[in-house]
C-alpha cells in the first residue's frame, strides 16, 4: 500500500469535501500539522467541523482557516490566544462547543477506540453538563460524553518509517495520538521519514496501522506562541 505522498496537496486529494469533520493534532503551536493546514486552505474546503485543542493564534495554525472563514465548528478547550477566534464567536459567526483538555481527548480516543460514550464526573454542576444524561455511580453523579470519530484526521509527527511507525517529540505527542486514531482516515507530515526497522520498536509512539498517507514536511520554522527571555543583567 502506497504511504509516502510528494506533499500536502497530493496526500489530501480525493479525501477533502465541504462539510466534514477533521480530527487536527498539535498543542498550542507545537505539533501541529501546518504543511496540511496550508493545503485545505488552498483547497478552499468550507463549512468545516474542527476537534482540536486550539485554533492556533491569529494568522498561525488553524487561525489561517478561520480567517479564511472556511471553519463553522469548532470542538476545542482552549481559545484564549486567537482574537479572531473570540470576534467570530462573539458575533455568531462561528459555532464553538467546549470540552475539558482531558475529556476532548478521551473522547478522541475513545472513537478511535470504537467506544461510541463513557461517563465522567469532569463537568459535573457546569454548563459543559447542560443536555447530557447524568448517571449515578457509588453515590457520585457523572455525565455522558459522547466519543469523536472524524472524516479525517490531521497530525504532525517527528520521525516516521516508511510503513507510517511514527515518533512524536516531547509536547507535540499532546493529542496527536488521539487525533489519529479518531480518523477514518489519518494523513500524517513528519520531519523525517526512516527506512523500515531503523525505529526501535519499543519507541513507537503511533503504529503505522492508523496512519493512512504521510509526507515529509521539513523544513519546519518551529515557531513560538510566546517568546520569554531573561533581561540582561
Amino acid at each position: 500500500m502506497r504511504k509516502i505522498y510528494p506533499d500536502a496537496a497530493a496526500a489530501l486529494e480525493g479525501v477533502l469535501f465541504d462539510g466534514m469533520t477533521i480530527c487536527a493534532g498539535g498543542f498550542g503551536l507545537a505539533g501541529v500539522p501546518e504543511r496540511l493546514i496550508a493545503a485545505i486552505l488552498a483547497a478552499g474546503t468550507t463549512d468545516l467541523t474542527i476537534a482540536s485543542n486550539n485554533a492556533g493564534i491569529d494568522g498561525e495554525g488553524l487561525g489561517k482557516l478561520l480567517r479564511s472563514r472556511q471553519i463553522k465548528k469548532m470542538i476545542s478547550s482552549y481559545v484564549g490566544e486567537n482574537k479572531e477566534f473570540e470576534r467570530q464567536y462573539l458575533a455568531g459567526e462561528l459555532e464553538v462547543e467546549f470540552c475539558p483538555q482531558g475529556t476532548l481527548a478521551e473522547r478522541c480516543r475513545a472513537g478511535g477506540a470504537g467506544i461510541p460514550g463513557f461517563y465522567t464526573k469532569t463537568g459535573v454542576g457546569t454548563l459543559v453538563a447542560e443536555g447530557k444524561e447524568v448517571k449515578t455511580f457509588d453515590g457520585e453523579e457523572f455525565i455522558l460524553e459522547r466519543g469523536i470519530r472524524a472524516d479525517l484526521a490531521i497530525i504532525k509527527g517527528w520521525k516516521a518509517d516508511e510503513s507510517g511507525n511514527l515518533i512524536f517529540r516531547k509536547t507535540a505527542r499532546n493529542f496527536n495520538q488521539p487525533m489519529a486514531t479518531a480518523g477514518k482516515i489519518c494523513v500524517a507530515e513528519v520531519e523525517e521519514i526512516v527506512p523500515v526497522g531503523s525505529l526501535d520498536p519499543d519507541c513507537i509512539h503511533l503504529p503505522g496501522i492508523y496512519v493512512q498517507r504521510l509526507i515529509l514536511g521539513a523544513p519546519y520554522e518551529k515557531k513560538i506562541e510566546f517568546r520569554t527571555v531573561r533581561e540582561a543583567a
